[in-house]
């Protein structure tokens, strides 16, 4: 077995898990969460902690992958993650308009993006965006397609960026 597939996870007190033959399910105060499961790995609860195993060799690496995204759904529900976005420009600005969000991004229009089933998304400034949800996949979709919308250049630094995110700046052409 990989290591990683070998390190129980741990189940916080909240999070109820559902074993099935083909899927996991995991329901806790932020939600509920569910993956297919293939039938030759197995999946036991001992002591509040969830442990794989498998017979197959060749499931090895595909148990590992199942534990990773297990961690992910107790953390999920349990905690929930988030992803931070942030407006550079000048005119840049973000609101929400119900559950909408409404991006001036200097474009001629502004963009009106939903905020898809699950997944909470706040503006506590005008340029800070705020992506929010129990699944971890989800969270990083959406912030991806908000920061889709005008990715930051290389030359001013313009664009939505992740919080953090350091650009690599290009020098100007030179007369």
């Amino acid at each position: 077995m990989s290591r990683v597939a070998k390190k129980p996870v741990a189940l916080p007190k909240g999070v109820e898990l559902t074993i099935q033959a083909d899927s996991i399910a995991t329901k806790g105060p932020k939600g509920t969460l569910s993956i297919a499961k293939p039938a030759a790995i197995e999946l036991k609860v001992e002591d509040g902690h969830a442990v794989f195993s498998t017979e197959d060799a060749a499931l090895i690496p595909l148990t590992g992958t199942l534990r990773a995204i297990l961690a992910n759904m107790v953390k999920g529900v349990s905690e929930g993650f988030e992803r931070k976005l942030e407006l550079v420009g000048v005119g840049y600005r973000a609101a929400m308009q119900g559950k909408d969000l409404n991006l001036s991004l200097g474009y001629s229009h502004p963009i009106l993006f939903p905020a898809p089933e699950g997944i909470t998304i706040a503006t506590p400034t005008q340029t800070e965006v705020v992506v929010s949800g129990a699944d971890k996949q989800r969270v990083g979709e959406v912030a991806a397609k908000i920061r889709g919308f005008r990715p930051p250049e290389p030359y001013k630094g313009k664009g939505v960026k992740y919080a953090g995110e350091v650009i690599i700046r290009k020098e100007a052409k030179k007369a």
